[in-house]
């Protein structure tokens, strides 16, 4: 049976990958919200789902739906905003008797988290979040082969995610520290769940470099040591990827051998998606990890490089 949805933030670069989903998924976006109306993106998938620019409108025009027809109640909110509205969308969705389904990262801060529970069980809903590269087909088959392989050996990782991003993403709220909660929160939060999900717990994290437009650090899993580096700045790129006229360069070796991932991201959501409808969704327990190490990160002093600092911060 169809199940109807509503979307916010419209206009965002992940916002394609929600209502792509939406539509593969066999449901129905019955309304949209975005400050911004460059949303043009929802003709491909939604030609006629209403459109606001204004909470209060879109939240009256869900009431009145709603009142009008109980078969217009919203099933599930879709949570595509700038990072530190999630909470606030997460809360909305509890209040209006849908589940929600939110981008990454789910809130800024651990405790959030636990405020988030509380009304869950308050409202009887549930709260999802998109941790893709848990269901990417070879992360699946990489934590099965270390789980059939119980050896005590630790595993030595480098994590290296660059993203050319011009000046605009500092002027944006990606920019700013307590809007997206800086770059482990807002590009490096997936690959931390990841491996988190692979090598088990935090024990031990260090921040070697912090600036707005790079970071680096190491963090000793209960399995693995990770050597992280996380960047927007183009200077950063490999020369061969620089020649290749590629933007980004995405590369996790795990002692020294490169795993190969790169392929296969544009259908992850409509697999998150499914899972949710099928009663198999992330939820908040699975999230909380990757933010508290995040929020960690976000919070740490910087120590300098370090012998076990990343190669790229050497």
């Amino acid at each position: 049976m169809s199940k109807n949805f509503t979307l916010t933030g419209a206009s965002g670069y992940i916002a394609p990958r929600h209502l792509k989903a939406i539509k593969e998924t066999g449901n129905q976006l019955i309304a949209a919200l975005d400050p911004n109306d460059s949303v043009g993106i929802i003709d491909s998938f939604f030609e006629t789902c209403p459109f606001f620019t204004e909470f209060e409108r879109f939240d009256r025009y869900l009431d009145k739906l709603h009142r009008q027809d109980k078969s217009h109640q919203v099933d599930y909110v879709s949570i595509c905003s700038p990072n530190y509205l999630h909470d606030a969308h997460a809360r909305f969705a509890m209040r209006i008797g849908a589940d929600a389904i939110c981008e990454k990262p789910l809130v800024l801060n651990p405790w959030n988290i636990d405020a988030l529970q509380e009304i869950e069980q308050e409202n009887n809903q549930k709260i999802f979040t998109v941790l893709q590269l848990r269901v990417h087909p070879a992360i699946v088959a990489l934590k099965k082969e270390i789980e059939a392989n119980k050896s005590k050996h630790r595993r030595q990782i480098n994590l290296t995610y660059i993203t050319s991003r011009g000046p605009w993403y500092l002027v944006s709220w990606k920019g700013k520290l307590e809007e997206s909660g800086g770059l482990a929160t807002n590009i490096g939060i997936h690959f931390f769940d990841m491996l988190m999900w692979l090598f088990g717990d935090v024990k031990h994290s260090e921040v070697h470099m912090s600036d707005p437009t790079k970071t680096g650090g190491f963090i000793e899993l209960e399995n693995a040591d990770i050597k992280w580096f996380l960047s927007i700045d183009r200077n950063d790129l490999p020369q061969d990827v620089v020649e290749k006229q590629q933007r980004t360069f995405r590369s996790i070796t795990i002692d020294d051998k490169e795993i190969e991932f790169s392929g296969g991201f544009t259908d992850l959501h409509t697999i998150i998606y499914q899972n949710v409808l099928d009663g198999k969704g992330f939820g908040l327990d699975e999230a909380r990890p990757s933010i508290e190490v995040a929020h960690q990160i976000r919070n740490a002093k910087s120590i300098g490089i370090k012998e076990n600092s990343h190669p790229f911060l050497k």
